[in-house]
């Protein structure tokens, strides 16, 4: 019965110990089982975000900041991106009956539609420091931000087939001067306005503040053909477009 009961116990103890091994930091087993959860675990917070499940995030989590870069810097990010604009370039081939009185519209939103924020938040964490306005509004103030390529094209082609363009920001209107200046440098000219927030807008939802902006437009007879950008807030809420169309932008949420 001792004899027993000692075997028993040891081949209690060798399992505790395999079962230890499996789940000690240096196993390298286990690491690799912890990244690929943890890379699971970020992709899919990323793309909940852009499906709109995750919404009024201040920050990237801590853990995710890393995929974040990878994507929002990789060429899987310009791919989507790109993917985004061959849609709205089908939609336009057969979409739009344009009255040729000058009252067709397509609205564009500018941070990460037109220009990018990238080189900013490449300095500023990624999304895992909470947005600090008065350094980003600073840093838009240089007129640095490039053009992103696949938007440029599309503007140009929208607005060369006689689309009035109108560009909806909700930068503030104290940036208009160094807003146009960047535009303007990287390639962006012929819009029919820019529409910055003013004192009125100032403490207004985004997506109050752009509703309310379109509505003007409807108001005006124009007819809204497409919306393309990279938040919610610019998409969503009444009057809608006939379309929408969202770029990839998992970085920080406005709403």
């Amino acid at each position: 019965m001792a004899r027993k009961t000692l075997l028993i116990l040891a081949l209690a103890n060798l399992l505790i110990g395999l079962a230890a091994a499996d789940w000690n930091i240096l196993n390298q087993k286990w690491k690799n089982a912890r990244g690929d959860s943890l890379k699971n675990y970020c992709e899919s917070w990323r793309i909940n975000v852009e499906l709109h499940n995750i919404r009024e995030f201040e920050v990237v989590p801590q853990e995710c900041v890393h995929c974040i870069k990878k994507y929002m810097t990789s060429s899987q990010y310009k791919a989507d991106s790109e993917r985004a604009i061959e849609e709205v370039t089908l939609y336009l081939s057969s979409c739009c009956s344009l009255g040729g009185d000058g009252q067709d519209a397509w609205i564009f939103d500018v941070d990460d539609t037109l220009i990018s924020t990238i080189p900013y938040f490449k300095k500023h964490g990624f999304g895992g420091e909470k947005l600090n306005s008065t350094s980003l509004e600073a840093w838009m103030k240089e007129s640095k931000a490039p053009a992103l390529d696949h938007t440029l094209k599309l503007f140009h082609q929208i607005k060369d087939n006689g689309v009035k363009i109108f560009l909806i920001s909700s930068r503030s209107e104290t940036l208009r001067s160094p807003t146009v200046d960047n535009l303007i440098k990287v390639g962006y000219h012929g819009w029919a306005s820019l529409i910055l927030r003013g004192l009125d807008d100032e403490y207004m939802q985004v997506q109050q503040y752009k509703s309310q902006v379109r509505k003007r437009l409807v108001d005006q007879g124009y007819r809204i053909w497409g919306i393309i950008g990279d938040q919610w807030s610019s998409l969503k809420g009444l009057p809608d477009a006939k379309r929408t169309f969202k770029l990839p932008n998992s970085i920080y949420y406005l709403s």
